[in-house]
């Protein structure tokens, strides 16, 4: 059985990741947490989504990776995986609205 990486997860901590990663990280992956966050944030969500969600967050904004995000090129690989996974799980719970909020976040840093 896996870690739970859901008792990582705060809103704090993610905001505190992508501030401190954002750049280094790429677009394509702050895109798909932003995108996991405000799915997250909407009340219609479905618990058993929120619960994917939640897990996947943690395992972004955990120290504890698979690859460390310090290493060079590869160090935010696992933590895209992740991400597409669960938004692959809950894709059904995503609107346009999450996308739509999470491409002006985006704007504003790329």
């Amino acid at each position: 059985m896996g870690a739970d990486y859901s008792v990582s997860y705060d809103e704090g901590s993610f905001w505190e990741k992508i501030g401190n990663f954002a750049k280094k990280a790429g677009k394509e992956l702050i895109e798909k947490a932003l995108i996991l966050f405000y799915t997250l944030q909407d009340p219609e969500t479905p618990l058993w989504a929120k619960t994917v969600i939640v897990g996947a967050l943690g395992y972004f904004v955990s120290p504890v990776d698979a690859i460390p995000d310090v290493v060079p090129i590869v160090g935010f690989t696992d933590d895209l995986t992740v991400l597409a996974g669960a938004i692959a799980t809950v894709g059904a719970c995503i609107t346009s609205e999450h996308k739509r909020k999470a491409q002006n976040k985006i704007s504003e840093w790329f």
